[in-house]
Order: C-alpha cells, then structure tokens, then sequence
C-alpha cells in the first residue's frame, strides 16, 4: 500500500510541474530577462533605453516591430522573434504599469 501511495504522489508531482505558471506570473518570469540589458524594473543604469513606464500600445508596438524586423535592432531583433504575441502583450502591460 505504501508503494501505491509512492507512485501515486510522484504521478501527481509530475502532473501539477506540467501546468503553467498562473498568468500574473508569466510578466514577472518574462521582465526577469529584460533586466540584464535594461535594468531593474526597467530602469537601465545606461545607454540602452529605460522601458519602464512607457505605454503599453509603445511597447506593443515596438516588440511586434523587432519581432518582424521592421524596427531596426542589435539584439531585441533576435530576442523578441522568441516571444509570442501574448507574451508581448503581457511584457508591455507589466512595464507599462512600473512607475
């Protein structure tokens, strides 16, 4: 019986790792990436643009923008074709909500 209960709670371990995180995670999992270059929060230390605070439509607009190629990039090109559109949309209502 004790080796049942065993495989019984391994099955469910693994079944609850293969959900996804909740929604209101996803943001904060996604920014985590984005502070290397530009900052904590958002807030970069240095030349490369602080995206904290801007316009949720701003940032849409310009991670769909990398993401085609029609803006142009050194790296955000290469790092935003790996994104979907919804986490687009969640990277700019989280940024656009720091302050």
């Amino acid at each position: 019986m004790a080796h049942l209960r065993s495989i019984f709670a391994a099955c469910l371990g693994l079944t609850l790792l293969s959900f996804p995180a909740p929604a209101q995670e996803m943001p904060l999992a996604l920014a985590l990436s984005c502070a290397a270059c530009h900052g904590t929060d958002g807030k970069s230390p240095g030349a490369i643009p602080t995206i904290d605070g801007r316009s949720a439509k701003e940032m849409k607009e310009a991670l769909a923008g990398f993401k085609n190629g029609t803006r142009p990039a050194t790296v955000m090109n290469r790092l935003a074709k790996g994104y979907t559109d919804q986490e687009i949309d969640a990277l700019a209502d989280y940024f656009s909500k720091i302050k």
